[in-house]
């Protein structure tokens, strides 16, 4: 990987490591739907005008539709998903079971034809999904299956989308693509913010919901996009081998959440298989013609 490549991995590590905790603080008086709705709101008002500027808005809406199923299955129905979750779950438990998205990223691509499996990635597969297993059956119960659901339903499409982007979107300005996602997302969102509208705006809440749309939001997808052009859609999914630990460190540091067994256990083997899973398919060298 370039040094550019590192520092944007880095970055979007640390920028979607923190995004769990905010969205726990928020909430916890904030309506998982409002909270979407804010983020995304915020999101495209920031780059709204960039876009513009730039005229790079209305190539990415000719697409409409790819950004639109881009939309949906990168935003809409994750952060409104995983709002939901985390009123029955912490954010580091959440953070840690995001981090099987490079996994679900390489079964996706090789299904589609895009990679194809080797004895090793066939390992990191079956070593991080009994990292997942262990942090579900140790840290999960019955009564949080739902909650269990919607981060699983929300794992698929984060790995769904920046195969999107590779194969639909990968010509078009990257600040048109994010700005046509954020708007279509807000309106989407619209109806059921105002209904679910809070009657308070406590300070903590109301400033997370500050943080993920102007830091989470407007900048982590600026860099996210280019992190995919300098190093590919799957291998852009790996910035969850830093995401859960910033999720992890936050949540227990600062919102005093526990440090179980089953991240103990379940966390390196989800990170070993996701890194196993994702290295470079080994290709053999072609045989040399036999002399004639």
């Amino acid at each position: 990987m370039s040094k550019r490549g590192w520092l944007l991995f880095l970055g979007m590590g640390v920028i979607w490591g923190v995004p769990y905790a905010m969205i726990r603080v928020a909430v916890r008086d904030f309506d998982p739907v409002f909270v979407a709705f804010g983020r995304t709101l915020l999101g495209a008002l920031v780059l709204l005008p960039i876009a513009l500027s730039t005229r790079v808005l209305r190539p990415a809406l000719r697409h409409w539709r790819w950004v639109l199923m881009y939309t949906i299955v990168e935003i809409t129905g994750p952060w409104l998903l995983i709002g939901r979750a985390e009123t029955r779950l912490t954010s580091s438990t959440v953070g840690l079971l995001i981090a099987a998205v490079p996994l679900i990223a390489i079964v996706l691509t090789t299904r589609l034809g895009h990679e194809r499996l080797d004895p090793r990635r066939i390992l990191g597969l079956v070593i991080g999904f009994a990292g997942v297993t262990a942090l579900v059956g140790l840290d999960i119960d019955v009564s949080n299956l739902g909650a269990l659901a919607a981060i699983g339903v929300s794992v698929i499409g984060y790995a769904l989308g920046p195969i999107i982007i590779d194969r639909k979107l990968t010509e078009l300005p990257p600040i048109g693509v994010v700005t046509g996602s954020l708007i279509f997302a807000a309106a989407i969102y619209l109806p059921f913010a105002l209904w679910r509208m809070p009657s308070r705006f406590p300070a903590g809440a109301s400033w997370s919901v500050v943080g993920l749309g102007l830091i989470c939001t407007a900048l982590a997808f600026v860099v996210f996009f280019a992190l995919i052009g300098e190093v590919g859609p799957s291998r852009a999914t790996v910035i969850t081998y830093i995401n859960p630990a910033v999720a992890l460190l936050i949540g227990v540091s600062m919102l005093d959440e526990p440090l179980t067994a089953g991240m103990a256990i379940g966390f390196p083997l989800v990170i070993l298989g996701s890194i196993l899973g994702t290295a470079r398919a080994r290709v053999r060298p072609a045989a040399e013609p036999a002399p004639a």
